[in-house]
This record gives structure tokens, sequence and C-alpha cells, in this order.
């Protein structure tokens, strides 16, 4: 597994401890024992975790805007933290093709979240793309 791929998965982590107790404040280093430490996958954690908590209100207006029928606040946790984590990417990152983000919260939804999840995040991911700009 690649660093980019780990980072995302321990930026989700980090992203569903806050939501579960926001008064704590998690570390990647923290989820990893020293003999695995990964400092490209925790560094790209930590820019992820940190970049989503300090957009999540446009980040979560947007996922709003694009999920029908859906709230936000009914949302499993874990497919929301994935939601906040691609959108982050695709309306903040230049460096992340649109294609990859998608990819990637695919991947790690079949991963983290149940059956229906990789299909709901793709619907909703493809709609927020669909109004980003390609990027370089």
């Amino acid at each position: 597994m690649g660093s980019r791929r780990r980072g995302r998965e321990l930026a989700l982590q980090m992203l569903y401890a806050m939501d579960m107790n926001p008064s704590e404040q998690p570390s990647p280093r923290q989820m990893l024992d020293d003999s695995r430490l990964d400092f490209d996958a925790v560094d790209f954690a930590e820019e992820l975790a940190k970049g989503v908590a300090e957009n999540r209100s446009i980040i979560d207006q947007k996922i709003h805007d694009k999920s029908k029928n859906w709230a936000v606040s009914r949302m499993a946790r874990v497919d929301l933290n994935i939601l906040r984590m691609a959108t982050y990417e695709l309306l903040f990152r230049e460096d992340i093709p649109k294609v990859v983000t998608i990819n990637e919260a695919i991947e790690v939804a079949k991963k983290f979240g149940t059956e229906d999840s990789p299909a709901f995040i793709n619907g909703i991911l493809d709609e927020i793309a669909a109004g980003v700009s390609e990027k370089k």
C-alpha cells in the first residue's frame, strides 16, 4: 500500500475520532506503532485532517448541496468523513487529480465502510467533481 493511501486511512481515523470526541485531537503518530511509522503517510494524513478541519463548513455545505435526499447529519460517520476528506482534495488540493481522489475514496470506503458505501460515496463525489475545474 502506498504512503498516500495509508495517509488517507490515517486521516479517516483521525477525522472519525474527532467526530466522536471533539475535545480530543488525535495524532496519526498515536495510531501507528513505531515499528510501522511511515513519515510520508503521517505527514499526508496530518495535511488532510487539518485541511478538512479548517474548511469543514465549506466542505459540509458542498456535500449537503450534492447529496440528494440525504442530510449530512444522517450520514454514517465513516462515509461522511471519507466524503469530507475527498471533497477537501477536490476543492483545495491542486496536486491531486480528480479521478485519483474519487478512486482513492472508493477504495478506502471498501475497506472501512459498508457494502453500500462505495456506490454512495462515488455518486456524491461525481456530483462534486463535476463542478470543479480540471486540475494541473
